[in-house]
């Protein structure tokens, strides 16, 4: 369903933001994701340099981060190809120092740590964010299958992350009922 019908309006920008999840031949997994900031309209780039024409990115920044199943990213790298400034790109190679970083709880307190403010850049910072939503989904069933021998000893990272995953909910009963607070008694299998 979409959403409501719109006032009249002139189209001025667009952010596409695409993700996506590889599962590489060495067991690790690549997630890279792509944003691309256009402008409808001719306008003039921060530095002074030529004017950008409608359609050519203001943004055009790359990430890949590498990880295993455990969440624990082995690699990480960035491009800027496109920003307002001819330097936006150095800060790019910090984002190494998301190796060795495992995502999951505390995920977002790690990136500050690591690359808030002036230690990175606004616009790859909040990639990172849509990239570890893509790390879940992409590596969901082999992580199910990876841990399927493994004895649940802590709470599901999703758990009360949202209304679904509320610990009295009838999804954290059927998914994790030793973790449910609802008062339905957990179905049983005969």
């Amino acid at each position: 369903m979409p959403l409501s019908p719109n006032q009249p309006r002139k189209h001025i920008h667009t952010r596409d933001i695409q993700c996506k999840g590889y599962e590489r031949e060495d067991g690790l997994w690549d997630i890279e994701a792509h944003l691309v900031d256009t402008k409808t309209y001719v306008h003039t780039r921060r530095n002074g340099d030529k004017p950008r024409q409608p359609g050519e990115p203001v943004h055009n920044m790359w990430i890949r981060l590498t990880i295993d199943l455990d969440m624990l990213i082995h690699d990480a790298e960035a491009i800027t190809d496109n920003g307002p400034y001819p330097i936006c790109g150095d800060i790019a190679v910090n984002f190494k120092q998301l190796a060795g970083v495992t995502i999951g709880r505390g995920w977002r307190r790690h990136v500050q740590m690591r690359l808030g403010g002036v230690k990175g850049c606004t616009h790859l910072v909040e990639l990172l964010g849509p990239l570890a939503t893509t790390a879940f989904q992409a590596t969901g069933r082999a992580r199910e299958a990876h841990n399927a021998n493994r004895p649940v000893t802590k709470p599901p990272y999703q758990l009360n992350s949202c209304h679904i995953y509320d610990d009295s909910s009838d999804a954290v009963l059927e998914r994790w009922p030793q973790f449910y607070t609802g008062t339905k008694k957990p179905a049983h299998n005969t």
